[in-house]
């Protein structure tokens, strides 16, 4: 039997832990260094594994969803958060200069085409990499879709999550003055980037916490806080993408360009009740993709760590396996 089949625990569903036989700090310009690692078989197959947030960062369990065996895993920390540098930081700091930094890791590292993994904004910077460099990319495991639409931003921070969460969105809303109220992302961005530090933190912790009450469908998670300096890293990273939209051209850029990418493979997990990121935008994204496989998976929320997500990813990676 399987040593990850029928298990209930989202961590019995992974892959062993691995440590990285390669890190580095890599500088990508304009005073930004990005801590780019590698573990499993070096003449592997290329998975590059992209974090979400914007601001998340990188973590040893991200490893855990590839046989060691057969692929060659990359993970890296975006520009401004986890281990690359410098920390919070969101000068020349936008998708496209991630776009090139994911193109920069891919030459130096000699990848050719990658597999590419990502969840939530790792699932929108995939998304957009692979629309911009298609012969580069082999193939697109998203997990949690967002991609990045004023609909999206509008029901998670404009009261539609809210109703379903209405006293842990009354701590968003209540922090701020009634007539800043219209325009959630706005009024954080002004205390986010107030540069008293205090204050920046103090909504650091409550833009992060709305996320991660929410990122799980196990309610008794609610409440957890990361430690300060995550915290204000990922709010400040997240909201300076978020009140710009991303920095694309227009309202569903996405969508409206996945004609570049239909044809390459894609896999599609989605948790059926996602409140960050809803369902209807995998469904919109994978309908008519012939490529595209969308699993819907019953019971499941938002997080990574969900263990039918877990489960769903480990058996995507497994049937990829040459």
């Amino acid at each position: 039997m399987d040593h990850r089949s029928g298990q209930k625990s989202a961590a019995q569903y992974l892959y062993p832990p691995v440590d990285p036989y390669h890190q580095k700090m890599m500088d990508v310009g304009g005073g930004h260094q990005i801590y780019v690692e590698q573990c499993g078989r070096p003449d592997g197959v290329p998975v590059l594994v992209v974090h979400g947030g914007p601001g998340g960062g990188c973590s040893p369990a991200m490893r855990r969803y590839f046989d060691p065996a057969v692929y060659r895993i990359i993970l890296f920390d975006q520009r401004g958060c986890g281990r690359s540098k410098p920390h919070a930081s969101v000068e020349e700091n936008t998708t496209w200069h991630l776009v090139a930094d994911m193109e920069a890791i891919r030459a130096d590292l000699k990848l050719g085409k990658v597999i590419l993994f990502g969840g939530s904004w790792g699932a929108t910077l995939a998304l957009i990499y692979a629309i911009t460099h298609p012969e580069n990319t082999a193939h697109l495991v998203l997990r949690g879709v967002f991609t990045m639409t004023r609909a999206e931003l509008d029901w998670f921070y404009g009261g539609g999550a809210g109703r379903f969460f209405p006293d842990l969105w009354d701590r968003v809303v209540s922090a701020l003055p009634e007539a800043e109220r219209g325009d959630i992302i706005g009024a954080y961005h002004r205390r986010l980037f107030s540069g008293n530090l205090a204050e920046e933190m103090r909504f650091a912790r409550l833009w992060a916490n709305w996320e991660n009450a929410l990122a799980t469908i196990d309610s008794s998670l609610i409440g957890g806080e990361g430690p300060s300096d995550y915290a204000r890293a990922f709010s400040r990273l997240e909201n300076h993408y978020f009140v710009n939209l991303g920095f694309l051209e227009e309202d569903r850029w996405i969508l409206k360009n996945r004609h570049r990418i239909e044809g390459i493979g894609a896999d599609i997990v989605q948790g059926r009740f996602d409140m960050v990121c809803p369902p209807v935008a995998a469904f919109e994204l994978a309908q008519g993709w012939k490529k595209a496989r969308l699993n819907m998976v019953p019971m499941a929320g938002h997080a990574l760590s969900e263990p039918g997500i877990s489960a769903a990813l480990v058996e995507v990676m497994d049937r990829l396996r040459p």
